[in-house]
């Protein structure tokens, strides 16, 4: 079975466009995302064909709340037959352990990674939540605490991704979102996504997943973005 490493983002609000956008792309170079907008919109069903279709899923819902309630939704999640889920970090230690603990150990189950800092936020959003560190140190410790916990991998920044894989070592998963393309006509206008990076030097920092949005769903030839992608990741 082949492990692709690019994960296109379904940031979508309907399951008709996002099945015609799956249709286009191929699921031996990428799984699917589906994060809460499209999710709220269009519910478990939509997972299944997605399924039906041959991806895999990361359902990206980023579960954040007391650790029994975040264990019965990571096991709902499970009974979807996704292929990654992720909680946020700073709902503890024993919210982790739960939501780790509420997959089982079958082979097939969910990949369970956990949220570091937003890529949203920088040093003086932090503060303004009261975190008074950098994105990288703050990363670093929930990272840390993610992998005590037994989650699976981390889904950070490509900018922290190489002090991660350092610190975490191989096997521990590294998920990285906010990757751009080179390409100027792949769609990468500016957004509220400020820790950013090219898909090459996330891979090249040590990420094992990247998570692409614009730079293949609002592309003219989505597979053919894909393509390139993939082989810029390859070479």
């Amino acid at each position: 079975m082949s492990d692709p490493r690019i994960i296109v983002a379904l940031d979508l609000s309907a399951a008709d466009s996002a099945l015609a956008l799956a249709r286009r792309l191929s699921p031996e170079l990428c799984r699917l995302k589906v994060g809460k907008e499209l999710f709220t919109a269009a519910g478990p069903a939509l997972v299944a064909q997605l399924r039906r279709e041959g991806f895999g899923v990361f359902l990206d819902l980023k579960f954040h709340d007391i650790p029994n309630t975040v264990a019965q939704a990571c096991r709902s999640a499970a009974r979807l037959g996704v292929w990654m889920i992720d909680v946020h970090a700073l709902g503890g230690r024993v919210m982790l352990q739960a939501a780790r603990e509420a997959l089982g150990s079958t082979p097939d189950r969910p990949r369970l990674t956990a949220v570091t800092i937003l890529t949203s936020l920088d040093a003086e959003g932090l503060r303004e939540v009261g975190i008074e560190d950098t994105p990288a140190r703050a990363a670093s410790r929930l990272a840390g605490l993610a992998q005590a916990s037994g989650a699976d991998g981390v889904v950070c920044s490509a900018q922290e991704a190489a002090a991660l894989r350092r610190q975490c070592g191989a096997g521990f998963l590294l998920v990285t979102p906010g990757i751009r393309s080179g390409d100027p006509g792949a769609g990468d206008a500016p957004d509220d996504q400020k820790r950013i990076a090219s898909a090459r030097s996330a891979v090249d920092a040590g990420a094992d997943y990247l998570v692409i949005g614009r730079p293949v769903t609002r592309a003219a030839d989505p597979l053919a973005a894909l393509r390139r992608i993939h082989a810029e990741i390859s070479a």
